[in-house]
């Protein structure tokens, strides 16, 4: 009996050691998973077999401007390209911009014939019932927003000879100090000049901005999109929308794309960045909003868990960063190598770009030089690769909501 009870134990401890050793290999193996290095350990297992949920592929990115939408353009890029995906592209760069969106701006696009897409995410002024005739039901629609403050200040350097109003003054401080003296809601290029992302989300930018008119427009804001980001917290934006969209860790994987030089960033006072706030006063009103709710995500996400997948997210990126970037940053545009990955040089902004390791073979160098692609390049490059969307059954297309206000 006591042999017995002595081969039991013996069992039970063998059990006991095999259950943390299998413990300890699965833990390793989450932890390699997030880093970055799942392919690398066992290539044949799907990271989808963690999750419960499908990838979303239905996608509407509304791409406000001067907001670090372009590297976000680069994220939906990729993975539409890496997938097979439709993309709705535009005729020429953007969707008709400054007028709202009409689907007669995206290329190919048959009215005659009820086509249907994965992805829209070029420049467009949003207009839903005309998106709505391209994008199935289950779209989910996401956007950015950025402080008005900063939001200007990079305005005025990348608009300065484009927006009429700018370009009469010699600086942003100048233009504020007597802002109406230089400004027309009429005048070229005003929607750069005042709340722009008001005006990007559909609405007018000169508007006197009742509380009603404001509260009316936020709420319609919120209820027709899943998800706004905020482009201070890129980090914690791209953890939110990896959750959101049920993808990968490595598919929020980026470079920050057309960073400016530091010589043409100008400091502001506290002074300015005051007359900013008063000056686009709608853009300022939608940034707390959703800046606000934005935390009120991260809160459902939980602060800690967020902390952690930030970190792993900085951990991938970096990783990216020594295998395919000289010197690991952005260089200016003199210092570019390749004139091909240039990117588009506007107004006073120096926009700085990357070179890439000589070194890489020739897989890597493809997943490399395509997080560094710039967007007039990388939308070329998908409308050449372009294949035909999916035509929707007749009687299946969406119901059309009005926007207007």
């Amino acid at each position: 009996m006591f042999r017995c009870w002595k081969r039991r134990t013996g069992k039970i401890f063998l059990m006991l050691v095999v259950a943390s050793c299998l413990t300890f290999v699965a833990r390793s193996v989450y932890r390699s998973t997030v880093n970055g290095r799942w392919s690398d350990m066992f290539p044949q297992w799907e990271r989808s077999q963690e999750k419960t949920c499908q990838p979303k592929t239905h996608l509407l990115f509304l791409k406000t401007h001067k907001t670090a939408s372009s590297t976000l353009l680069n994220i939906v890029y990729r993975f539409g390209e890496a997938r097979n995906l439709t993309f709705a592209l535009p005729v020429s760069y953007q969707f008709g911009y400054p007028k709202l969106f009409h689907t007669r701006t995206v290329k190919s696009y048959n009215a005659k014939i009820d086509q249907e897409y994965h992805i829209i995410c070029n420049h467009m002024r949003f207009y839903q019932p005309q998106v709505e005739k391209l994008m199935p039901n289950d779209t989910f629609y996401f956007s950015i927003l950025r402080s008005p403050v900063t939001w200007m200040e990079s305005s005025f350097a990348y608009y300065k000879g484009t927006a009429s109003a700018f370009s009469k003054v010699k600086s942003l401080e100048q233009f504020l100090n007597d802002p109406w003296s230089h400004y027309s809601p009429n005048s070229h290029g005003s929607h750069y000049v005042r709340n722009s992302m008001w005006f990007d989300f559909g609405f007018d930018h000169n508007s006197d901005g009742t509380p009603a008119y404001v509260d009316a427009v936020i709420r319609k804001i919120d209820n027709i999109f899943h998800l706004i980001l905020i482009a201070e917290y890129f980090d914690q934006s791209m953890v939110l929308l990896q959750d959101a969209l049920c993808w990968d860790l490595d598919d929020v994987v980026s470079f920050k794309l057309n960073p400016r030089s530091s010589s043409t960033v100008m400091p502001l006072s506290e002074t300015t960045a005051d007359q900013i706030r008063a000056w686009n006063a709608l853009d300022w009103k939608l940034y707390l909003h959703f800046n606000r709710t934005f935390w009120q995500k991260v809160d459902l996400y939980g602060r800690q868990r967020m902390s952690e997948d930030v970190v792993l997210l900085k951990e991938a990126r970096q990783k990216m960063k020594d295998l395919c970037l000289q010197g690991g940053k952005p260089v200016d545009p003199s210092q570019i190598l390749d004139k091909s990955i240039k990117p588009f040089q506007y107004g006073r902004a120096h926009i700085q770009g990357y070179n890439l390791n000589t070194n890489l073979t020739t897989a890597n160098r493809e997943k490399c030089l395509r997080m560094i692609l710039p967007e007039l390049n990388y939308k070329d490059l998908l409308a050449a690769k372009a294949h035909q969307p999916a035509v929707r059954p007749k009687g299946a297309s969406s119901v059309e909501k009005d926007t207007k206000l």
